[in-house]
């Protein structure tokens, strides 16, 4: 449905059942897939690749240009998967040539006033709380919650199945299947009760926790934790993936968490 009041663009390819309120601004260069529903008053730029059954709440800004000095105009996109919800007043801006994208997946919830910066690739859903700021090409992997008013520096990387704290300040890699929280950021366990709701049986979470007691709590360094995880633990999807993270994190991982003496 075109509404009359809505500018769209010729150029831009939109599925025949988008819906369309007034007052909506929609650039060339736009691609919106079907039973998409776009709010009034939302703006959506060059480059936007919009999916299926996506909800776009007032005042959101689709693939705006990267708040980024090195942007010389090349051309990049914006690319949001199926049955994705952005809320009010959400600001996505589109990749520069570092990575030529920035990419939000399928069944992905991003809250009101959240910030994605240039170059971000999150996952599928993934959910990013009221007010949750991501600096330019921070990687966020599958089913990663962040709580509100988190901020995550650039280049970090948080893997699947994370639950960071709300308020936290995240300036290192956060590896798979753990909560985060505390200042400076700390492990603080494993994400059990994610992890059960989302179908992991007791003996994978038990799995999960014993690999996080060697990286974490037993006194050794990562190299030595990844060393005995290897030798001593049966290999597993999510052994492997723990160890593989570790491993490629170029920021390093977060630490664990140290009481101070009184």
């Amino acid at each position: 449905m075109n509404q009359p009041l809505a500018y769209v663009h010729p150029e831009a390819k939109i599925a025949n059942n988008v819906v369309i309120e007034p007052f909506v601004s929609i650039s060339k260069d736009v691609i919106i897939g079907e039973g998409t529903w776009i709010s009034s008053n939302v703006v959506i730029m060059e480059g936007a690749r919009i999916g299926k059954n996506c909800k776009i709440f007032p005042g959101a800004v689709i693939s705006a240009i990267p708040q980024d000095l090195k942007f010389k105009g090349e051309k990049t996109t914006t690319e949001i998967g199926d049955n994705t919800t952005i809320r009010e007043f959400v600001t996505i801006n589109r990749g520069t040539k570092s990575k030529g994208k920035t990419v939000i997946g399928n069944n992905c919830l991003i809250m009101a006033y959240v910030h994605v910066a240039h170059d971000c690739i999150i996952g599928n859903n993934c959910i990013l709380v009221n007010s949750v700021t991501l600096a330019g090409e921070v990687i966020i992997d599958d089913w990663a919650i962040i709580s509100g008013l988190s901020a995550i520096h650039q280049f970090v990387h948080i893997g699947s199945h994370v639950m960071i704290s709300g308020g936290s300040l995240v300036r290192k890699d956060v590896p798979p299947f753990v909560k985060a929280a505390r200042e400076p950021l700390a492990f603080v366990g494993i994400n059990s009760i994610g992890l059960r709701r989302r179908g992991f049986s007791n003996e994978k979470i038990n799995e999960i926790q014993e690999i996080y007691r060697l990286i974490y709590l037993k006194g050794y360094n990562n190299a030595k934790a990844l060393e005995i995880i290897e030798a001593e633990m049966n290999p597993s999807k999510e052994r492997d993936e723990i160890i593989i993270f570790i491993k490629k994190s170029e920021r390093g991982i977060m630490k664990g968490y140290a009481k101070k003496e009184a």
